[in-house]
């Protein structure tokens, strides 16, 4: 058959089915059907099922590359050019249907990849529509429906379900289902009563070459690191890229003594040649934290966690190297209690049991209170305290510091909205000084209580001003700018130097009181101390001296020139409202 089906059916335009530059014609002429084909890459069939006779459009040969269309005039001939990979068929959607025709037809719609020519590797994906009509019996009889050629679509489509398991840079799996794939070993490991492993695998100073050399010659190193380690793993393990610089490796039916043995050599793989990139070889190696399970974890979230801490302990060890997890009781504990203090702050947080307590501030010529300084106290449910101390370092470990700095930072303001002439200060920990969200807050509630920014005084520790002095220096720059004054708090444990003191533009130092309770018995502390006021004298800052606890240390200081006094020579903190008492006497 030169000529496609029926000519009732189908109109044929020119002989190879295409058609180029078509004549005009008068607006009343009928449609073309195969021109309209031709022009938008679509064949039309009609199949007679009874008899298996294939009728096609005038431009099928040419869409669909077969030289003789004669060769396909029936649905078995067709069938013989699809893929043996295909699925499903078109005689399965049609002949095999369990659907009913209501006398409208059934559509149905299916994608196969054909080869037009068996002498040629050229391969179709073809995407076939249509509908089938019922004979007298109830089954399928004829079926009309249209081919359209999707090659470009399928690849596109192909290309992001492939990107949605892998990742781009490397085409190994992406996290998501590389955790899929670990939890998955851990079912069958329990499930047979058997043992797997992980290795989370870092690339070491990444940060530095992506300085050095480039991103895209970061990107080389991580796609070749990612060959090298498919390299050496075993066929029935899963690789994966778990985030930017590390990768996943699932080690099934894995002793402890093998994966050891498969981490020596995932090390090896990328250790004993240089890396070839565009810019040259370049050296790289990677560290190596593993874990077995279910032996020490029985969950993916615990997997992961143990392998990253193996992982870390590695590259403080040795970076290059490997370690495998070790179960060890005080590192667990600490866990729990980490876990019960994060359930104790959110849970004061939320039920408003986070306070203040007052500590003065006295001159140190007459012993009038200056200001006061305020510290956080959260009540326990059981009604005892928790003080500052005892809370901000896990806190600031767990990352919870900046809602309690926040939350501070409301009650000062609001005590000092409510007494006007009161002055105090308060401690802001180095998490909250770079946060955005507590920049915001101060300014907008300095904005609310006009009058509060020049009474307040917000305290940095020394460590942490002079871990950053330029960062600090805008951080103090900028609580000026809002009306406040700036104290440098435990001022002599970090040996800030001259410059650096001057250059930070700070206003108040509070003298560590490790130094000052011992002025009057340690020769080295009275001269420590007495320096420190005289560098602050010489750069027209004031000075309180911390922790003193006699009348022979307070004269002493007052002596020297110390502006101001604080502890328990002047009494503690308490959560009692000390101005509230002189306001009493007063009156």
């Amino acid at each position: 058959m030169t000529e496609s089906g029926p000519r009732d059916s189908f109109p044929t335009g020119n002989a190879g089915g295409a058609i180029t530059n078509p004549a005009p014609r008068p607006a009343a002429a009928p449609l073309d059907a195969a021109e309209i084909l031709a022009a938008v890459g679509e064949v039309a069939y009609d199949w007679r099922i009874d008899s298996d006779e294939l009728l096609w459009s005038g431009n099928a040969g040419k869409a669909l590359l077969i030289p003789d269309i004669a060769a396909i005039s029936s649905g078995r001939a067709y069938a013989q050019l699809l893929e043996a990979e295909n699925a499903q068929a078109r005689f399965d959607i049609v002949a095999k249907s369990d659907k009913r025709d209501d006398g409208h037809g059934v559509a149905y719609e299916i994608q196969y990849r054909i080869r037009p020519d068996p002498a040629s590797e050229t391969k179709l994906w073809v995407e076939d529509s249509g509908r089938w009509f019922a004979g007298p019996d109830g089954r399928p009889a004829r079926a009309q429906g249209v081919l359209r050629v999707i090659n470009e679509r399928y690849e596109h489509e192909r290309r992001l379900t492939f990107l949605a398991r892998h990742d781009g840079l490397t085409g190994e799996l992406n996290r998501h289902h590389l955790s899929e794939a670990l939890e998955d070993t851990i079912d069958e490991a329990l499930r047979f009563r058997s043992s797997c492993g992980f290795l989370l695998v870092g690339i070491d100073n990444l940060a530095r070459i992506n300085e050095s050399y480039g991103f895209d010659i970061a990107d080389q190193v991580i796609a070749a690191v990612a060959k090298r380690l498919r390299s050496r793993m075993r066929g029935k393990d899963t690789l994966g890229r778990f985030s930017g610089n590390k990768f996943g490796l699932v080690l099934r039916d894995c002793t402890p003594d093998d994966m050891a043995v498969a981490a020596e050599r995932m090390l090896a793989a990328v250790r004993d040649e240089m890396v070839p990139t565009s810019a040259g070889p370049i050296s790289v190696t990677v560290t190596i934290g593993g874990v077995t399970a279910p032996r020490h974890a029985r969950s993916v979230a615990e997997v992961l966690a143990r392998a990253q801490e193996s992982l870390d302990a590695a590259k403080v060890r040795h970076r290059g190297s490997f370690q495998a997890y070790r179960p060890n009781v005080e590192r667990e504990a600490m866990r729990r209690d980490n876990v019960r203090a994060t359930d104790e702050i959110v849970a004061a947080l939320n039920e408003r049991r986070i306070f203040l307590a007052y500590e003065t501030v006295a001159a140190a010529a007459d012993r009038q209170p200056a200001f006061y300084e305020c510290l956080m106290r959260i009540r326990r449910t059981d009604g005892s305290l928790i003080a500052a101390n005892d809370i901000v370092p896990v806190a600031e470990r767990l990352g919870l510091v900046r809602l309690l700095d926040f939350r501070v930072l409301e009650l000062v303001i609001d005590e000092m909205a409510a007494a006007p002439t009161l002055q105090t200060s308060f401690n802001v920990s180095p998490a909250s000084t770079t946060d955005p969200d507590w920049w915001a807050g101060l300014g907008s509630l300095l904005r609310q209580k006009a009058g509060v920014a020049e009474r307040l005084t917000v305290e940095i520790t020394e460590s942490a001003a002079i871990q950053d002095i330029d960062e600090t220096r805008g951080f103090v720059t900028r609580v000026k700018d809002l009306g406040c004054r700036i104290a440098i708090d435990d001022f002599g444990a970090g040996y800030t130097s001259f410059r650096n003191l001057r250059k930070l533009g700070v206003d108040v130092v509070k003298i560590d009181g490790a130094f000052v309770q011992h002025i009057m018995r340690s020769d080295d502390d009275r001269a420590f101390v007495r320096t420190l006021i005289d560098l602050a004298k010489c750069l027209k800052l004031k000075t309180v001296a911390e922790w003193v606890q006699d009348e022979a240390a307070a004269q002493t200081l007052a002596a020297w020139g110390c502006d101001y006094l604080q502890g328990a020579l002047l009494g503690l903190a308490a959560t009692d409202r000390p101005w509230l008492a002189s306001l009493a006497k007063a009156i």
